[in-house]
């Protein structure tokens, strides 16, 4: 992949992966059990981008954290806040809107693919 389409897909990635994270913080997780559950979706990121990533999405509020040490190995869990729900729920119709808007252009791209009419 060249560095400037490489440039230009880690650009597209950039607002996918947090809104795939608000998405699944609805109920609990820890930072390890949040890379599964979007691994399985098929979303890839490494943990260096997505503590950070926590991180600012708990100083913007939009969640909130605490320490389980009821096991050997303290966990810190992320939970979407209040504030986090109604901002992910926001987010959330914008992205459908914004999705569908786009699939609509690069369908009508696929049929003009082969005449570049």
């Amino acid at each position: 992949m060249s560095s400037l389409l490489n440039s230009l897909t880690t650009e597209l990635r950039r607002g996918t992966l947090t809104l795939a994270v608000l998405s699944q913080l609805r109920k609990p997780q820890y930072g390890y059990s949040l890379v599964q559950l979007l691994e399985q979706a098929g979303i890839h990121i490494d943990q260096s981008t997505l503590y950070p990533l926590l991180r600012r999405l708990e100083k913007q509020e939009l969640v909130t954290s605490s320490w389980d040490t009821s096991e050997s190995r303290p966990r810190k869990y992320y939970v979407l806040s209040d504030f986090g729900v109604e901002t992910f729920l926001q987010l959330k119709k914008e992205w459908m809107e914004n999705s569908n808007q786009l699939l609509a252009l690069l369908k009508g791209d696929e049929e003009d693919e082969d005449g570049f009419n």
